[in-house]
């Protein structure tokens, strides 16, 4: 791109931020998702941070103050009431002060926080931010591990699909057919109407999120009793890695503002998941793959969750490995990083998960390989990224084989993430 080009590519990306601004919190795009969603937030706040710091660190700060008394941090705040998404505050009556959900998601805001702290202009601003938030995620970091890797392995499971961010992936295919449907409250949905139906999970996989979401609630939302409770337990690679990498720069962190304690609790968590990720190692498909932790089996499906393990610090024989693999599939597809393998029969290019191009995966991918030594392989991925906006613009995610764009549109954390390649290219 010429700077021209890159200038106006950025003020482009920042109207999409602006228009989805509520003040203090983003909303990923209008009409399809109304609310403050966690990993959205913690991953937009690193555009933020181009052209307003201070307005960064309020997005990070205002998921944190809705964390709950257990340290969890829910995937939904429920600021205001909207009707036009489903299941709402109604349906997952969590019965906290402001209404949010009852699981969580990836736990980016670890390396999040670390980077805005990095690259702060105003580093006073960024010391007095960081070191209100580093006790706040140090807690959620631990309530992973207490709640979510109950025999102590070093890894933690999933009990939703929607926990892991990748909702209806083909990985979750064989373990989700052990949640029932029977007993399942009626409902309409409300993302059909705002997106193709076609590039939507089906009703059948809605059917099970809304079961586990009863049977949740059933329980009283009480996390000492979640994991072993759901029939849904799988151990992600994609998401324990985030995991990891956020632990690890948690650490850094806590130790460069003399927060010592903290600092060792993550960096030892950080080093007994990267020894336990091994178990995850798949020769055959040279990726990651999941666990199905009900059945102590590797899931034989080679989706984007076992490269995005990348983000961690993995070794670099294992670095190298999906390094090989994003070249592979760039020779299958015409935009990387596709969310499931070409090759396999189950792909469906337009699906939400089960196919389609994320940018915000595609960031962390070439983040974990660029510092893995393999930035070559990282910038074909930004490169195939941006091709992807020139073409199709901000939308939610992409057809990996046409480039059409899919999902929402003017979507935050795209828009986030354009201006995240541009600026560090």
């Amino acid at each position: 791109m010429t700077s021209l080009a890159v200038d106006e590519t950025i003020a482009r990306a920042v109207e999409v931020l602006r228009e989805n601004d509520q003040g203090a919190y983003t909303i990923p795009t209008k009409g399809l998702y109304p609310f403050q969603w966690n990993w959205d937030s913690c991953l937009t706040a690193l555009g933020l941070a181009h052209y307003d710091e201070a307005r960064a660190w309020t997005e990070i700060d205002t998921l944190f103050a809705h964390q709950w008394p257990d340290g969890m941090v829910p995937h939904i705040i429920f600021h205001v009431w909207n009707d036009g998404y489903f299941p709402g505050p109604d349906v997952w009556r969590t019965g906290r002060p402001t209404e949010t959900s009852g699981i969580t998601q990836p736990a980016v805001a670890g390396f999040a926080v670390r980077r805005l702290f990095d690259r702060a202009r105003d580093k006073t601003l960024a010391a007095a931010r960081a070191r209100a938030l580093l006790p706040k995620i140090d807690a959620w970091h631990r309530w992973f591990y207490e709640n979510r890797d109950p025999k102590g392995e070093g890894l933690v499971a999933i009990i939703h699909p929607w926990e892991s961010g990748r909702d209806n992936s083909i990985d979750w295919d064989d373990a989700f057919e052990r949640v029932p449907t029977e007993g399942v409250e009626p409902y309409t949905r409300r993302d059909t109407l705002h997106a193709d139906p076609a590039h939507r999970p089906t009703k059948e996989q809605y059917d099970r999120y809304l079961w586990l979401l009863q049977h949740f609630r059933s329980l009283g939302w009480d996390n000492a009793r979640l994991h072993d409770a759901s029939p849904f337990q799988v151990v992600d690679p994609g998401f324990n890695a985030i995991l990891i990498r956020a632990c690890a720069d948690l650490a850094d962190l806590a130790e460069a503002l003399g927060e010592s304690k903290i600092a060792e609790a993550n960096r030892d968590r950080a080093q007994k998941g990267l020894t336990a990720m091994e178990r995850l190692w798949s020769d055959a498909h040279g990726q990651y793959l999941c666990l199905d932790r009900t059945t102590g089996q590797l899931i034989d499906s080679a989706s984007v969750g076992g490269i995005l393990a990348a983000f961690a610090a993995i070794p670099e024989l294992r670095a190298a490995a999906l390094a090989a693999r994003v070249e592979h599939l760039a020779g299958r597809a015409r935009y990387v990083v596709p969310s499931h393998d070409p090759d396999d029969p189950r792909l469906d290019a337009k699906r939400y998960w089960r196919g389609p191009v994320w940018l915000v995966v595609n960031y962390m991918i070439a983040d974990g390989l660029t510092a893995g030594g393999r930035g070559d392989v990282a910038r074909r991925i930004t490169q195939s990224s941006l091709d992807l906006i020139r073409e199709s613009g901000f939308a939610e995610y992409y057809d990996p084989l046409t480039g059409g764009p899919l999902g929402g549109g003017r979507f935050t954390w795209t828009a986030a993430m354009v201006i995240e390649f541009l600026r560090r290219a």
